[in-house]
């Protein structure tokens, strides 16, 4: 398991007499990126909590090969009160490493506004800079750009990109945005309905230059990735 950074096995999860997670078998490599698609209620956002050790109620062997997590929410949850620079020294102490993340998702020059000053955008790269401070090295994105207008949302992913490219950390996405999981994954994994299986495991293969919405490559792939989801009945 030297390489896997992840490793799930007949993962089974039940609230009370509902089965939502019936049997997952998973394995993520170091800095490999996924992206999860599947209807609402098939248990993607319980996997990234049972991940995250925030619901231990589950059956099955989930082994977990890391030290150091991060985790995006949909929304931000940033404390109204306090500027930016106190919400992540609230995390994190290291406020040379906060200025280097905050230069990384574009925020430098505004450490001292209210998060009530900042544009939905900007609050969720704080988001991001939080979770991202701790040096994770898996970093788990919970459709946190469901709010966000196209542009925004890809100069985010865009910059998530970069620093995994530079900081060589695995990424666990959940979306139902079919660009969303293209761009940010190099597989990516269809769900069924509730009790869920994972019914497919497509690999992106995409060179850097052809993750863009504009190019042939990619709008292929797209479009092969939604037949494939329509034929499944998700």
């Amino acid at each position: 398991m030297a390489n896997t950074i992840l490793k799930v096995e007949n993962l089974k999860k039940d609230f009370d007499n509902l089965s939502v997670i019936d049997g997952w078998n998973l394995e993520i490599e170091r800095d490999e990126r996924i992206a999860m698609i599947g209807p609402s209620g098939c248990g993607k956002t319980t996997f990234l909590k049972i991940i995250a050790n925030l619901d231990k109620n589950f059956h099955g062997k989930v082994e977990k090969n890391f030290e150091r997590i991060g985790f995006v929410f949909q929304e931000p949850r940033l404390i109204p009160w306090i500027s930016v620079m106190e919400n992540l020294t609230f995390v994190f102490p290291d406020k040379d490493k906060i200025i280097f993340f905050l230069r990384a998702m574009h925020l430098e020059g505004f450490e001292d506004y209210l998060p009530s000053q900042l544009s939905g955008g900007m609050k969720q790269r704080v988001n991001l800079v939080r979770a991202l401070i701790a040096d994770p090295q898996l970093l788990i994105l919970d459709e946190p750009f469901s709010s966000l207008d196209m542009p925004v949302k890809f100069g985010i992913i865009e910059d998530i990109n970069k620093l995994r490219d530079q900081r060589k950390f695995a990424i666990i996405t959940v979306t139902h945005d079919v660009k969303e999981a293209i761009l940010l994954s190099d597989r990516i994994l269809i769900l069924s309905k509730r009790p869920s299986k994972i019914i497919e495991d497509i690999k992106i293969d995409l060179q850097k230059t052809e993750r863009d919405i504009s190019n042939t490559k990619f709008i292929q792939a797209e479009s092969a990735l939604m037949k494939r989801i329509f034929s499944l009945g998700n």
